[in-house]
């Protein structure tokens, strides 16, 4: 087993090293980047047309005297509740006070751009609109009106509030967010990363680089050194993403929506989320190193992969299906069954602070990941050395070569 591990630790380092040296590597790390940063900035300049497209606009057709007071009125209670709380406000002629023919016309003329109009006097204000607008704005331009009329102070009073820590059912469905969240995370990034561990094998099958290998160290050593020098070159790209979005969004000042606190604490959280990842990713790259060893070409390693792909996502399905059904039988089943335990027992961390659980999970899946491991070196040994024994003899190839070269003496 020592022997096994040391050979392992050099194919990884010399795996890591080449992967990390390489140009290939920089794209890849800035690859992800540009979709994220396209979708921030479509999404910013989106909300932004949509904010300014849904911005509504009252026309205000009073005297000059009320004009201003409902102007002020405006400014003052929006400045205590919200500029969300009342619509914009545009003067209008104060003409059109005398009749409702002159509002809808200022209604009809696309450069206003108008949802209301606001006519009459403050004690009898006029709000001259569609019945969805009319319903919609009533009780504010009364309010405003109302402010506006009386000449008091637009302070209002101030409300005694008593919080209390927290609601069981509010507590419930927050945190299924976060574990809803985690699922997705740890998922989107597992499939990203988890498929260039097929590439790698089958390009140094084609090169005849794994045969040199496999002649000379145990396939266990290979198979070990492969998988955990593309998780190392994950962790890689994570901490550098995580880092240039930590930096963007301290720069933006970006508002990021809060996500409820998980049972088990932010801290553990992330650490666990962190296993999971690392543990789905070996669980995922073990069985696809069994499939790069049966594939020979690169459009049988996309033959092959596509059905497992789309099981895995069965999996994270049927994970997500039962962030909802905490402590029923189906959510443990999802917390045993391998491949969606990762994802199912992130969503329990959300929402349970039991942390054994997570312990008997772990120990499980290692079992499971070195099982799969195991299964793909046997299958590499049969269908790629041709050897039911281990295809490991370290004097096969020696003997191969020398026979080759006539020997004198």
């Amino acid at each position: 087993m020592r022997e096994i591990i040391r050979a392992a630790f050099v194919i990884g380092r010399r795996d890591f090293t080449a992967i990390i040296m390489s140009k290939a590597f920089i794209f890849f790390l800035i690859g992800p980047l540009f979709p994220v940063l396209v979708g921030v900035a479509a999404g910013s300049l989106g909300g932004q047309i949509a904010k300014e497209a849904d911005k509504p606009v009252i026309g205000i057709a009073m005297d000059a005297g009320s004009t201003q007071k409902m102007v002020d009125t405006r400014k003052a209670l929006a400045q205590q509740l919200g500029e969300g709380w009342f619509p914009e406000m545009k003067t209008l002629d104060p003409a059109a006070s005398a009749g409702g023919t002159d509002q809808a016309a200022y209604l009809a003329d696309k450069n206003n751009n108008l949802i209301a109009v606001v006519s009459g006097t403050l004690d009898k204000p006029v709000l001259t609109a569609t019945a969805g607008k009319a319903d919609q704005w009533d009780d504010e331009i009364a309010l405003l009106a109302g402010y506006a009329a009386s000449g008091q102070s637009t302070d209002l009073p101030k409300l005694d509030i008593k919080l209390v820590k927290k609601s069981a059912g509010n507590v419930k469905e927050t945190r299924m967010l976060t574990g809803q969240a985690g699922q997705v995370l740890v998922f989107m990034l597992t499939m990203l990363l988890a498929g260039m561990v097929l590439s790698n094998l089958v390009e140094e099958k084609a090169n005849k680089i794994i045969e040199i290998l496999a002649a000379s160290i145990p396939m266990e050593s290979v198979f070990l050194g492969k998988l955990f020098a593309m998780l190392a070159m994950s962790f890689v790209g994570l901490i550098v993403w995580t880092s240039v979005g930590i930096g963007a969004l301290s720069m933006l000042g970006a508002n990021l929506p809060s996500l409820p606190t998980p049972a088990v604490g932010w801290v553990p959280f992330l650490i666990l989320s962190t296993v999971y990842f690392a543990l789905a990713y070996l669980m995922l790259g073990a069985l696809f190193l069994g499939i790069g060893a049966m594939a020979a070409t690169v459009r049988e390693v996309q033959t092959l992969s596509m059905p497992v792909t789309m099981l895995q996502l069965i999996n994270f399905f049927f994970a997500s299906y039962t962030v909802t059904k905490f402590n029923e039988p189906i959510e443990k089943a999802a917390a045993i069954f391998p491949f969606s335990s990762p994802f199912a027992m992130i969503a329990r961390a959300a929402q349970d602070e039991t942390l054994w659980y997570h312990g008997v999970a772990i120990v499980g899946q290692i079992f499971f990941a070195i099982l799969l491991l195991r299964l793909g070196v046997y299958m590499f040994k049969r269908n790629v050395m041709k050897s039911g024994s281990g295809g490991n003899d370290k004097e096969a190839v020696p003997k191969k070569l020398f026979g080759l070269i006539p020997m004198r003496g």
